[in-house]
């Protein structure tokens, strides 16, 4: 009976740390990770510790009656950005809470979540395309900007894709994807329209809105270093997006003048 509780205790502490790692990979800012690692936790009647970093999660499952503990540390994958597993997973904790599921059961909905298939790239494509043309107009943009703004997107957003898809650095990733999408977008300077316009808004698609709107809620909940770190990353990924857009400006500045 010892052991099977032992088991179980380790079993438990391995789920809540692949479940708290997903979560922070899919773009959920610290505090709501940790209440519904926690909350998973005293569904089993154990006690949940949790420190969350920029790049691991330490985890300790405590059993309170029999003071055993189980450790774990998880790598935190790189996941696109996915608000509706981040809603889907959160509902999880509170499902296994309130049902008290077994630990088969809810591995096998959390499994259910996490293969649903992502968003056709093609799709992501097209939304991101229509979202900075509708930015170029916003700020003012004609048509012609629009329909080139469009295009340009499609473009580094496509290339951006299947960087990404490879393994290459992100950094580098944002800087070629800024310079190819306003390079395409200088093709405004040829036209009689609202080049500048459409040059600046070409690039919106590569900015961090996540992670700095995560980066601001961890500071002010008390998660210093993790919110700091995501408020760094999230800088470093706008000088790229501003590098990338640089060397355009630097071959067109010509036509600027």
């Amino acid at each position: 009976m010892e052991g099977q509780k032992k088991e179980k205790l380790s079993e438990v502490g391995e789920f809540i740390s692949e479940y708290s790692a997903h979560m922070m990979g899919c773009g959920v800012h610290t505090s709501r990770v940790i209440r519904s690692a926690k909350r998973i936790g005293e569904a089993f009647g154990y006690s949940v510790k949790i420190s969350v970093f920029q790049r691991n999660i330490i985890l300790t499952v405590v059993d309170e009656r029999t003071h055993e503990h189980h450790n774990e540390v998880t790598d935190i994958p790189g996941l696109p950005i996915s608000f509706e597993q981040n809603s889907r997973l959160s509902a999880l904790s509170w499902e296994t809470y309130d049902n008290h599921l077994s630990l088969s059961d809810l591995r096998s909905k959390y499994q259910h979540i996490i293969r649903q298939p992502v968003v056709h790239p093609f799709f992501v494509l097209i939304l991101a395309g229509l979202a900075n043309a509708s930015f170029c107009h916003l700020f003012g943009g004609d048509w012609w900007s629009m329909g080139i703004v469009f295009s340009a997107t499609l473009t580094g957003m496509f290339l951006k894709q299947q960087m990404t898809g490879k393994g290459i650095n992100h950094y580098l990733v944002f800087i070629v994807s800024a310079f190819v999408a306003s390079l395409c977008a200088s093709i405004a300077l040829i036209l009689e329209t609202t080049s500048e316009i459409a040059l600046a808004t070409s690039v919106l698609y590569l900015v961090p809105g996540v992670p700095l709107i995560n980066g601001v809620i961890d500071i002010v909940e008390g998660y210093i270093s993790t919110g700091f770190a995501r408020l760094v990353q999230a800088s470093l990924l706008i000088v790229c997006i501003a590098t990338g857009l640089s060397f355009t400006l630097l071959l067109v500045k010509d036509s600027l003048l």
